[in-house]
């Protein structure tokens, strides 16, 4: 099971909340809801690393991720505005592996209902 930590105003909007349980799903490995939570289009840019485009893509690159658990994760901030969010916070893997992330979503429409693009920063700490 996960520790989860978040800052007080994490969620209190509806955008915000699925930032949160979209990041809570990552650390998870909970592919299914990850899965459900983007357009078909989804545009995953992963800096210094690849570009994934595309729903199959996408769900083949998370379903790769399933071996790498988390035992801790940290949701520092979690920002809303119109179709585009924001969330940053620390992750503790079980192999002792620790990393700092942000992650910048656009959403499909001004609702949030599902992500059509997702741009990570992720380094080892």
């Amino acid at each position: 099971m996960i520790k989860i930590t978040s800052s007080p105003n994490c969620g209190n909007s509806p955008k915000m909340e699925l930032i949160k349980q979209f990041t809570i799903a990552f650390a998870g490995s909970e592919v299914g809801f990850i899965i459900d939570s983007v357009t078909d289009q989804i545009v995953w840019t992963s800096i210094g690393k690849k570009k994934i485009k595309g729903k199959e893509n996408f769900a083949e690159e998370v379903k790769k991720m399933q071996g790498e658990k988390a035992m801790e994760l940290a949701l520092d901030q979690i920002l809303s505005h119109g179709k585009q969010g924001a969330a940053n916070g620390t992750l503790k893997m079980q192999n002792g592996k620790r990393y700092a992330f942000s992650d910048f979503y656009v959403f499909q429409d001004a609702k949030g209902t599902k992500i059509k693009s997702i741009t990570s920063y992720v380094i080892e700490i």
